[in-house]
């Protein structure tokens, strides 16, 4: 409720603030235009949302996976990890928006490229919690399984893979949010459907209140995808709380 609170006092403060100062509707509309926006183009903006949180997802799952797969080769080889991780450090260093083209031009204006802009950002947060969760054993946990001749793997899946999912949902939730966001940069870039296209369309034509709806839309989505995480979470790791990020 505390947020809910905060949020109609804002909206009301905003709309008194352009009213007041008679702001004109393509420079700042208040949220009651915003909202009648949403309410007329509301079947568009569920078309490209979903255009968009679909290759967020794709990029997210993808991007995960790959992640994992490295951390763990990161937690039993400490040669590979000083191989390779300047360069993963250098792909996260490298802006996204200069990346983009790159991909629309090898992989065309689709839905893929948007999907490799979208797992780029999200590889390094969970490629770096993922390795330090692995990493982070009880040592004398360690000893007992080696005491008891247990195997790589049974260390793996019954020591390091439960420690490190805390650490793991912690980089998921963060990359939720982050898949939304490269989704939309490689929209930026090119393509024809999507709420990046959406809103590179609303600013050409001055249409500021649909480029705020397609924001707020925006906003949504990553709110509700960082939920879906969470919920994964707290189903999940039942045996503690759930982290704080």
């Amino acid at each position: 409720m505390i947020p809910a609170a905060f949020f109609v006092a804002a909206c009301c403060l905003w709309e008194a603030i352009v009213r007041l100062a008679q702001v004109p509707l393509y420079i700042l509309p208040p949220p009651s235009a915003i909202l009648s926006e949403i309410v007329e183009q509301n079947l568009s903006l569920l078309k490209h949302t979903g255009v968009t949180m679909i290759e967020a997802i794709a990029g997210f799952a993808a991007a995960n996976l790959i992640a994992f797969a490295l951390a763990v080769v990161f937690a039993h080889s400490r040669i590979l990890e000083k191989g390779l991780y300047p360069y993963a450090i250098a792909l996260k260093t490298t802006p996204v928006v200069a990346i983009a083209p790159l991909l629309v031009l090898w992989l065309g204006t689709d839905m893929r490229s948007k999907m490799v802009t979208s797992a780029l950002i999200c590889f390094f947060p969970v490629l770096v919690n993922a390795t330090r969760g692995l990493r982070a054993v009880n040592e004398e946990a360690l000893d007992l399984f080696e005491s008891l001749a247990a195997t790589r793997w049974q260390v793996f899946r019954l020591l390091r893979l439960p420690n490190s999912l805390p650490y793991l949902f912690s980089a998921l939730k963060i990359s939720s949010s982050l898949s939304v966001i490269g989704a939309i940069v490689g929209e930026f870039v090119g393509a024809n459907s999507g709420l990046g296209y959406l809103i590179l369309v609303s600013s050409y034509h001055l249409e500021t209140p649909a480029l705020f709806a397609a924001v707020v839309a925006a906003a949504i989505s990553g709110i509700a995808f960082f939920g879906v995480v969470s919920w994964v979470e707290r189903k999940v790791l039942v045996w503690q709380e759930p982290s704080e990020v």
